[in-house]
């Protein structure tokens, strides 16, 4: 059998084009009266706006308005961003963050650790994902408590009885996990409780992986594949949201026949992240957004995304196009949280976030949503509950989670609730949350120094 020789290429090749057309950043304070505009001129490649908005979510940058264009080889797009308490970016070190992170990378031959909140060092990442139920996290966490496991940061999201979690463990403090026997009883008994008794059991799935991971985006990929889009049993009924009746998304897919797009709109209740999920889900169906419009006229946001896919084919037939809609529609919903914003803050220890999800499932409150950090030796734990029938808890529960977490943590409400149940006010009568919604994730503005030099 003759031999086969293939020719040999340059890997710094690959990076040519970069290096002589290196990304040109400006972050401009000047041009507009309330909020800052950031300017990324670069080659166009593959992911390159996925990762732009990434950038500016992961610290938190509220994004008002964007004006994108990727047509022609070129990839050239204007932001303009206020911090969370909506003013302009005026710290240095996030203007020199800024710059560095979307600007020339410097390409050596050996590999760069990269710099990011979610590098969160030598950690075992635990990427579950099920039918969610009551108690099932403070079960999660038990198993880990149990192996002597600690929780250095996680972020858990459920949607349409789905729960998606990605967990980042140690065997003690800052000591690396190694492959065992312990870590193959951890992923046996956590894949038993993901499976319980529901003939669904062959959808959850139990893994474990090294190294980096961008929390946010894994979850909606896991969720995604899990397709949470579909099986709805039940219509969501937004009459009973926090934000009103008329936080439905509106979604629509049209033709561009002049230019050969496919057009999609949304039309919804602005958040935090709202750019980064919808680019995040487009990126993860194979679509190409070409050119882009975003806007935010508090409280909504109206977005129009001008895609194709891959192979430059547009949306022809209605399947697809109600596909994207659904899937778009999910990955809105899925931040979105309802319900009691809790705050549990103590001095980090295996099995505190065990101990913490106990005390909730005990007193009757499901979660929809959690984010855990460490800070130093400090664990600050984030929770949106609500109780077992799916409404807003009252406060006699609270005040008996203060009695029983209280003595070794601080429990900081961030939601009040009313003191008896109440009708639901009207739309016009809702003060959207679009200031001061407690932070989840990994907290990357308090993290966010640590990486600076």
């Amino acid at each position: 059998m003759a031999k086969v020789c293939w020719p040999y290429f340059d890997p710094e090749y690959e990076n040519l084009s970069t290096r002589i057309n290196p990304p040109r950043v400006s972050v401009d304070n000047n041009t507009c009266k309330d909020s800052t505009l950031i300017k990324v001129d670069s080659m166009n490649k593959p992911g390159i706006l996925l990762e732009v908005v990434q950038i500016l979510s992961d610290i938190d940058l509220i994004i008002t308005k964007a004006y994108i264009s990727s047509d022609g080889g070129w990839f050239m797009d204007i932001f303009h961003v206020t911090d969370q308490q909506g003013k302009k970016i005026s710290d240095s070190k996030t203007i020199e963050y800024i710059e560095k992170a979307l600007g020339p990378k410097e390409y050596k031959k050996e590999e760069v650790k990269r710099v990011g909140v979610h590098s969160v060092g030598n950690y075992t990442a635990i990427e579950l994902i099920g039918w969610d139920r009551p108690g099932l996290l403070s079960e999660i966490t038990a198993i880990l408590a149990n192996l002597d496991l600690n929780v250095a940061a996680a972020e858990v999201w459920t949607h349409n009885r789905r729960i998606a979690c990605v967990v980042y463990v140690t065997c003690g403090v800052e000591v690396e996990v190694e492959e065992g026997s312990r870590m193959s009883i951890m992923e046996e008994q956590l894949k038993n409780i993901l499976r319980g008794c529901d003939d669904k059991a062959a959808r959850s799935r139990t893994s474990l992986s090294m190294g980096f991971t961008h929390v946010d985006r894994r979850l909606h990929q896991m969720l995604f594949a899990d397709r949470d889009y579909e099986d709805e049993d039940r219509e969501v009924d937004y009459s009973h949201s926090p934000y009103g009746g008329c936080l439905k998304p509106k979604i629509t897919v049209e033709r561009c026949e002049e230019k050969g797009y496919s057009v999609v709109t949304v039309s919804c209740k602005d958040r935090a992240k709202l750019l980064f999920d919808i680019v995040c889900t487009l990126t993860d169906m194979q679509y190409v957004v070409f050119h882009a419009n975003i806007s935010s006229n508090a409280p909504y946001a109206l977005q129009e995304y001008y895609i194709r896919h891959m192979d430059g084919c547009i949306l022809d037939t209605q399947v697809e196009k109600e596909r994207v809609i659904k899937c778009l529609e999910a990955a809105i919903q899925r931040r979105v949280c309802e319900g009691l914003s809790l705050e549990v803050c103590g001095k980090d220890r295996v099995g505190l976030l065990s101990q913490v999800t106990r005390i909730l499932r005990e007193n009757g409150l499901t979660v929809s949503r959690a984010g855990v950090t460490t800070v130093g030796e400090k664990a600050v734990n984030v929770f949106y509950v609500r109780d077992a029938s799916g409404n807003t808890v009252d406060i006699k529960t609270i005040e008996a989670l203060r009695k029983e977490i209280g003595h070794t943590m601080m429990l900081n409400v961030k939601k009040t609730p009313s003191p008896s149940p109440s009708p639901s006010p009207s739309p016009t009568q809702q003060q959207p949350p679009t200031k001061g919604w407690a932070k989840t994730s990994f907290f990357f503005g308090n993290l966010f120094e640590k990486f600076l030099p």
